[in-house]
């Protein structure tokens, strides 16, 4: 049965999905014309614009599609993080590591320490490159001191006091959150009842519900929650509960999911606690459009997704670098420039990650 949920291929097209999301997104919503989006708070005003754009049919709602709702790349880069630990750790007794001190089959300080380096290891190239841009670049972000370089060294810095002001490279907060889910799928979730995921799941949201940014002088409060575990519980334990319980559905069952995922992302946008639980339907109309889609028109989403963490890493920089072209009137010409050379400094991440080995 898990063996058809979702194969090699789909898992690397949902990636491809997400990173392409992601990587637009966080060129798009620096153009100052663009809607904004709701992803740490929820402001009401935004979707109303994004509706206005759209009835519109504004000449760049390319550039506004990507900016409101290009972030939901990171609730399907979840989702397939608690599948795949899964896969590998529950359901695969091989990746048992031998020598090591072990409880239930996995030792909690080789699983924390392992992935942990992983995440650096990744990281760490992309962030001195990214202060070499900015150091070079007049207007560049040159806030960096000894205790937020260790922060985001040690990926605590999600935890201080105004994280969207002081994380630079902005989207680098996803390896602090990784890193909190990891520890909590290894100390809580793993190899134990589906129940506690779905505890989890809803304690998580009861915590965002009654933090609502009216009432939370702006949202301050739920911003933080949402730059942590809490705002990424919700896609991360349906992939553990996808993995575990998962079945498959008929070519007609999953395009009347992708429907209905679609209606309740776009509908459930204007409205704060609908809102909450739109990450679980951008998780289920992914996972329906890889089931749906021939596995040769897959290909160009599994080719971005087998590079998606490099492109992940480098895009802030190339960003920070070519922005200026769609600031000066060149939008589009901008974004292409942007998508081609991050792609090429994703391989050559690749090729130098090579010789840096955890």
């Amino acid at each position: 049965m898990h063996d058809k949920l979702l194969s090699i291929s789909e898992s690397k097209a949902l990636r491809g999905i997400a990173i392409f999301g992601i990587v637009l997104h966080n060129y798009c919503h620096f153009l100052r014309f663009a809607v904004k989006e709701n992803e740490y708070t929820f402001t009401a005003g935004k979707p109303q614009m994004f509706l206005h754009k759209l009835l519109a049919l504004d000449s760049n709602l390319f550039v506004h599609f990507f900016s409101f709702f290009g972030h939901y790349g990171v609730p399907v880069f979840l989702f397939i993080s608690g599948f795949g630990l899964v896969r590998k750790y529950e359901q695969n007794l091989s990746v048992v590591n031998q020598g090591a001190s072990i409880q239930n089959g996995v030792s909690i300080v080789h699983f924390i320490k392992s992935h942990y380096l992983k995440l650096l290891r990744l990281m760490f190239l992309g962030y001195i490159g990214f202060a070499i841009v900015c150091y070079l670049h007049p207007h560049g972000y040159h806030g960096y001191t000894p205790g937020r370089v260790i922060a985001q060294l040690l990926m605590y810095i999600n935890f201080l006091p105004n994280p969207d002001r002081i994380i630079k490279p902005g989207p680098y907060w996803f390896f602090s959150l990784m890193l909190q889910l990891y520890i909590i799928y290894r100390l809580l979730l793993y190899r134990r009842r589906s129940l506690y995921v779905i505890i989890l799941i809803v304690v998580c949201w009861l915590v965002e519900a009654v933090n609502y940014p009216a009432a939370d002088v702006g949202g301050v409060i739920l911003n933080r929650l949402r730059y942590n575990f809490i705002g990424g519980m919700l896609p991360f334990g349906l992939g553990i509960l996808y993995a575990r319980h998962g079945i498959e559905l008929h070519r007609h069952d999953y395009i009347s999911v992708l429907v209905i995922s679609a209606i309740v992302v776009f509908a459930g946008s204007f409205a704060f606690w609908s809102w909450l639980w739109v990450p679980a339907f951008v998780v289920t109309g992914a996972v329906a459009t890889v089931r749906l889609i021939p596995d040769r028109f897959l290909k160009p989403c599994v080719w971005a997704g087998a590079i998606s963490s490099a492109l992940f890493v480098v895009h802030p920089i190339t960003r920070e670098i070519i922005i200026s072209m769609s600031y000066r009137g060149y939008v589009y010409s901008g974004i292409i420039v942007y998508l081609l050379v991050s792609v090429a400094m994703a391989y050559l991440l690749i090729f130098l990650l090579k010789f840096i080995k955890v």
